[in-house]
């Protein structure tokens, strides 16, 4: 429980200092959480790599949930 409080702290505190691009959907606990047990077991060689994919991911989401909601509206 004190892991989920950390990551919900800290997901709150960069969504207030910084606010995610309009591409983007802002960072989550789990994306979080994903990049903290990515950068811990390998934190040197791959780290620009996975910042890439979190941006990546992040605008991939925020692309299906716009399809999606206009899909949902031009359904009767």
């Amino acid at each position: 429980m004190l892991a989920v409080a950390f990551l919900t702290i800290a997901a709150a505190t960069e969504q207030a200092r910084r606010p995610a691009p309009a591409d983007q959907i802002p960072l989550t606990r789990n994306e979080i959480a994903g990049l903290f047990s990515a950068l811990a077991i390998n934190p040197a060689s791959a780290r620009g790599h996975h910042l890439r994919w979190s941006t990546w991911r992040r605008r991939h989401q925020r692309r299906a949930k716009t399809c999606h909601y206009q899909r949902q509206a031009r359904q009767p």
